[in-house]
């Protein structure tokens, strides 16, 4: 008797199940010398530790001790073997958030063992209502609310004020009159925004046609009125083909789905890409003492979420690797086909300094949002600022009239 062939009467065999994707490797960024509740000052013992922004370093604001976290670039080895990068490592601060993950969090303070209830969401610390001890959320949470590290300010309060005052003033003769007697910069608000800070090992292939010009030329054409000069360019073309393998270090990307919306008709929260980069490299390794006195806000997208904005972002970076190899097409090169392999990857999780303020405008049944943003490194300063559009039309009429006159008298002159 010989066996049945299921595949021999018709049937077909039953499927393997899909292989699952491989799993990240993961690099445990635990701050290992920290635990939920107190964070001590390592030379008074006490609890009231909040950031210096001057230095960049935690203060005791008992005993004026100052002391710095240690940076996580060389806490973790981020800056070494991206050259070798195979598959995705992501920093356990990075890992994919928990849909039923809680955002409160209860800490039982070490003080005198009351209990204090965190909302993680928008704080990372809190005050005892007891013994008024300062307590931290250091231990990583599965809701996103905790990087992996942390860029801390770098500049004060008071510098950030001055900068959004004068960007608003090169900009005060178009705003909106109810803006300039509304706006009060000193509401600026400190925050931390999260970010994924990304090294990719990569390559890319490229091709397309490339026109390098040989001669240009006029011909007179047409009759009458319709008679002119056109001018022709012949050009030889060439199909072209690249390949490049680089790598790249500390990209940037926001990981908040929100501040990831351009849509330009509710919010211009877009700013924010305009005050990049962040000398990343001078982050430090998690400390909720860094975030007190400043508000932040937590990740809700996880790496998979992510991979597409790197992958453009690593396309474009190959085009401009090409570039000085395809100059002499002085007409320039159409890329028709683009293709990424991307080795491997390394993400971190990193809330990056940002003072922010906000005007809300309102237009009939349309409101928006308006944001002036200042890196809290390197100070650059972008922003919107709502607009009289009336004034903008009147200043666009007014050139047009002058350029106008101004052509009128070359051309008189030149009869």
């Amino acid at each position: 008797m010989t066996a049945d062939n299921p595949t021999a009467s018709g049937e077909s065999a039953s499927p393997s199940a899909p292989e699952s994707p491989p799993q990240p490797a993961v690099i445990d960024t635990t701050n290992a010398g920290l635990r939920d509740g107190v964070n001590r000052c390592p030379k008074c013992g006490s609890t009231d530790v909040q950031l210096r922004v001057a230095t960049g370093m935690l203060m005791c604001l008992f005993c004026r001790y100052e002391w710095s976290g240690e940076r996580a670039e060389e806490a973790y080895g981020l800056g070494e073997g991206t050259e070798s990068l195979r598959g995705t490592v992501i920093g356990s601060g990075a890992k994919n958030i928990d849909a039923n993950a809680a955002d409160m969090l209860t800490l039982k303070c070490q003080g005198c063992g009351a209990e204090v209830v965190i909302n993680t969401a928008n704080s990372l610390s809190a005050r005892c209502h007891w013994c008024r001890h300062n307590l931290d959320v250091n231990q990583q949470v599965p809701n996103g609310a905790v990087p992996d590290a942390v860029l801390p300010f770098g500049i004060r309060r008071d510098d950030a004020v001055a900068r959004i005052r004068a960007f608003v003033d090169k900009r005060r003769m178009f705003a909106l009159a109810r803006f300039k007697q509304e706006f009060v910069p000193e509401n600026v608000l400190g925050v931390y925004l999260p970010y994924m800070v990304v090294d990719g090992n990569a390559s890319a292939d490229v091709s397309g046609v490339g026109e390098i010009q040989i001669r240009s030329y006029t011909r007179t054409e047409g009759f009458g009125k319709n008679r002119q000069q056109v001018t022709y360019y012949d050009a030889d073309a060439y199909r072209v083909n690249r390949h490049v393998d680089f790598t790249v270090e500390d990209l940037t990307l926001e990981s908040s789905a929100e501040r990831a919306n351009f849509n330009t008709q509710v919010n211009t929260n877009n700013v924010i890409n305009t005050i990049l980069p962040f000398d990343t490299k001078n982050a430090v390794t998690w400390n909720a003492s860094y975030l007190t006195g400043f508000s932040s806000q937590k990740r809700d997208q996880d790496v998979q979420a992510l991979e597409p904005q790197l992958e453009q972002q690593l396309l474009s970076i190959a085009r401009s690797e090409v570039l000085e190899s395809v100059r002499r097409f002085n007409r320039g090169v159409r890329w028709e086909q683009e293709g990424l392999q991307v080795h491997g990857t390394r993400w971190i999780s990193m809330y990056l300094p940002v003072w922010l303020y906000s005007y809300r405008e309102v237009r009939g049944n349309r409101a928006l949002v308006h944001y002036i943003a200042v890196n809290a490194r390197t100070g650059e300063t972008m922003g919107s600022v709502p607009i009289q559009q009336w004034k903008l039309i009147l200043a666009a009429l007014t050139v047009g009239t002058f350029i106008e006159g101004v052509v009128l008298a070359i051309l008189g002159a030149m009869q």
